[in-house]
């Protein structure tokens, strides 16, 4: 493997107050060979002006509309459908990576011959402000595990498309990256985890993580539409999940100093 080149995958919707710096810390990337492709979901505030700003100046990064709002798979699907790159790596509008992201990702990935890589992220608040906490990955997440809870941070996960093939998300409005790496797993084996924290996920008001009863309810449609369980058995696999979000999940979040 060598300078691959990575599509960096980034929805977009009435993100103006923070996509600069999404898309700044692409372009702070310690490694240079990427392409930013960028779906705007038809947004309302000024976001686009502010990507076509930025692709004045960066040819790497292109930009897709979207006439009408569809959501933010639909949206990577579309960006996914442009991509070149051999890996495919996610990150939203919202979120920030940090500058060795792909750097170290890649150079995990040539020396353990690993096709799927996620990694430990921080959480920042809606303003910005650390928290001074990480979510902590797993060494290891092969799909039995991954169908009890989603335990790759969709702003960290990267996967060898080139092996695999592309992977699109379901038809779903949300938790539809859960069952993207599902699919990725699938077909791909383990995913492997890595200890570094490589990325900040903002916490933002009205999101689903924030929202349990909303987050249940798209978890039944995983299960129920996108992997076509029964609704019995799709509501047993909901009960796994709270048990494995609550009781062993909860423990990858951590403290820093």
């Amino acid at each position: 493997m060598q300078n691959p080149l990575v599509s960096v995958i980034m929805p977009a919707y009435n993100s103006n107050e923070f996509i600069a710096l999404a898309i700044e810390s692409v372009i702070a990337q310690e490694y240079k060979n990427w392409e930013l492709i960028i779906v705007d979901d038809a947004s309302k505030d000024a976001t686009v002006n502010t990507i076509r700003n930025y692709i004045k100046k960066e040819p790497r990064i292109k930009i897709f509309r979207n006439q009408t709002n569809h959501g933010a798979g639909y949206s990577r699907n579309k960006a996914i459908k442009e991509a070149l790159g051999e890996f495919i790596a996610f990150l939203d509008a919202d979120d920030l990576w940090k500058p060795e992201k792909l750097s170290l990702q890649l150079k995990f990935c040539e020396e353990n011959n690993a096709k799927i890589v996620f990694s430990s992220y921080g959480r920042i608040k809606e303003n910005g402000e650390n928290l001074n906490e990480i979510i902590e990955a797993l060494p290891f997440v092969n799909y039995p595990k991954l169908i009890r809870s989603n335990y790759i941070g969709n702003l960290t996960g990267m996967y060898n498309a080139g092996k695999i093939g592309k992977v699109y998300h379901p038809d779903i409005r949300k938790r539809q990256d859960w069952a993207m790496w599902l699919e990725v797993i699938r077909k791909g084996g383990t995913a492997h985890g890595m200890e570094e924290s490589l990325a900040l996920y903002r916490i933002r008001k009205g999101s689903v993580s924030e929202n349990k009863f909303e987050m249940l309810s798209y978890n039944f449609k995983i299960y129920n539409k996108v992997l076509g369980y029964g609704k019995l058995k799709s509501m047993y696999w909901v009960l796994i999940f709270l048990g494995e979000h609550f009781f062993v999940k909860s423990r990858q979040l951590k403290s820093i100093d």
